[in-house]
C-alpha cells in the first residue's frame, strides 16, 4: 500500500479544517512550509505534522 507523502492545497485545507483560501493566505505569507513544483503548491505530510506540533507548542 502506498502511503500518500505530498499534499495539495485542498488536501491541507481539509487536513487541517480551514477554508483552501487560508491555505494560499499563509503559503503568501510564508506561515506553513511548502515546495512547489513548477506553478503548483505541495505540502509534505511529514512538514504539516511537524508544523502542527509547533503550533500547539507556541500556544502551550
Amino acid at each position: 500500500m502506498l502511503i500518500q507523502k505530498t499534499l495539495t492545497v485542498q488536501d491541507v485545507a481539509n487536513y487541517l479544517g480551514v477554508h483552501q483560501d487560508t491555505i494560499y493566505t499563509m503559503v503568501r505569507q510564508k506561515e506553513i512550509p511548502h515546495f512547489r513544483v513548477r506553478r503548483r503548491i505541495f505540502f509534505s505530510l511529514e512538514a504539516i505534522d511537524a508544523w502542527i506540533k509547533d503550533q500547539e507548542s507556541i500556544i502551550s
